[in-house]
C-alpha cells in the first residue's frame, strides 16, 4: 500500500506526487498528522450520545472549501506528526475513555496510515465501531481498501449542482464523485444498525451543510438521496454555517436564513423522509468550533 504515496491517487485530485518527497493538493507527507483526539458531544445522538464520540482530527483536506469551519487544520495545516502505532494507541484510549466509536475526521490524505492503525488497535481489543467523517469527495477504489474495516461513513454532500463546488472548492466534477463515493459506502455497510443503546453500529449518514441562499440546491441534494437509498440512510441537514472570514464570495458572509431551512425541512417531510437529523436550535456560532490544542495526541 506504501506504493500509492508514491504516486499519490488516494483522492479524486490525482495528484501523483511522491509523497516521500513533496506534497499535493492535501498539504500531507507520508506520515500521520492529526490536531486532537478527544470525546466530542456534539455529533448526531445515535454518534455522541451521552458517553461521547472518539473523535480524531486529521491534518489536511484533499477538498478545500473557502468557508471551512476548521481551516487551522484543513487550510493552515496544524497538527503534530505521530507513527500509525500511536495513532493505534489514540483509538484505544479514546475507548477506555468510555466513547462509543472512533470518528476519524477528515480521514482521507492519511488512509494508508489510518488502516495499519485499525489493524493494529483491533488485535489489541478495540471493539467499538469506526466512523469515517468525510467531505465525501472521494476515490472509490480508495474506498475499496476500507471495506471490512469501516463500520459507518459519514459523508457529506456538499453541493449538487457543480457551479458551486467550481466556485467554492475548486472542483469539477464533485456530484458525480461524491454520488458514486456514497453508492460504494451504502455497498461496503449497508442499511442502518443500532445497539440497544440508540447508538449506531453500522450504516450510512449523509450530512449537508446548509449554505446561504442555496436552498433550492438542498432540495435537489435531499431529493437524490431519498429516491436513491429510501429509508435505507440518515440524512442529516445542518444549519451550523458559521462565518469565518469577511470572503471574497459576498454571498457567504451571511448566516442561514431560518425561513430557509425551515423550508427544507418541510420539504423533508412532504417526502415523507423518515430516517433524518435537523437542528432545532441556533449553532452557528464558534463556540462548537473545536480548539484544536493537540489533547489527547501525546502520551
Amino acid at each position: 500500500m506504501e506504493n500509492v504515496l508514491k504516486k499519490c491517487n488516494l483522492c479524486p485530485r490525482n495528484c501523483l506526487v511522491n509523497r516521500y518527497e513533496t506534497k499535493g493538493f492535501c498539504m500531507q507527507s507520508n506520515k500521520i498528522k492529526i490536531a486532537k483526539a478527544s470525546l466530542t458531544y456534539f455529533e448526531e445522538p445515535c454518534i455522541s450520545n451521552e458517553k461521547g464520540s472518539g473523535t480524531v482530527f486529521f491534518s489536511g483536506c484533499n477538498l478545500g472549501c473557502v468557508f471551512c469551519q476548521n481551516q487551522s487544520i484543513s487550510s493552515k495545516n496544524f497538527g503534530k506528526t505521530i507513527s500509525n502505532k500511536r495513532l493505534a494507541e489514540i483509538f484505544l484510549e479514546l475507548e477506555k475513555k468510555g466513547a462509543i466509536n472512533i470518528n476519524l475526521v477528515t480521514p482521507t490524505p492519511h488512509i494508508i496510515g489510518i488502516i495499519k492503525a485499525i489493524k493494529i488497535a483491533k488485535k489489541k481489543g478495540l471493539s467499538i465501531p469506526i466512523i469515517y467523517n468525510t467531505s465525501g469527495y472521494e476515490s472509490v477504489d480508495t474506498l475499496k481498501l476500507l471495506n471490512g474495516l469501516i463500520d459507518v461513513y459519514l459523508p457529506d454532500f456538499k453541493y449538487f449542482d457543480n457551479q458551486y463546488a467550481l466556485k467554492y472548492s475548486k472542483c469539477k466534477n464533485y456530484n458525480e464523485i461524491t454520488k458514486e463515493a456514497i453508492k460504494e459506502m451504502y455497498k461496503q455497510v449497508g442499511k442502518f444498525e443500532f445497539d440497544k443503546n440508540g447508538n449506531i453500529k453500522k450504516g450510512v449518514i449523509v450530512r449537508h451543510l446548509m449554505l446561504p441562499f442555496l436552498k433550492e440546491d438542498t432540495k435537489k441534494i435531499i431529493k437524490y438521496l431519498h429516491e436513491e437509498y429510501k429509508d435505507n440512510i440518515y440524512i442529516s441537514i445542518m444549519n451550523q454555517y458559521t462565518i469565518i472570514d469577511n470572503l471574497k464570495y459576498k454571498e457567504l458572509n451571511h448566516h442561514v436564513q431560518k425561513k430557509d431551512y425551515d423550508d427544507v425541512i418541510n420539504f423533508m417531510v412532504d417526502l415523507n423522509i423518515k430516517n433524518a437529523y435537523c437542528q432545532l436550535n441556533d449553532t452557528s456560532s464558534k463556540d462548537y468550533i473545536p480548539d484544536f490544542n493537540l489533547e489527547g495526541v501525546l502520551k
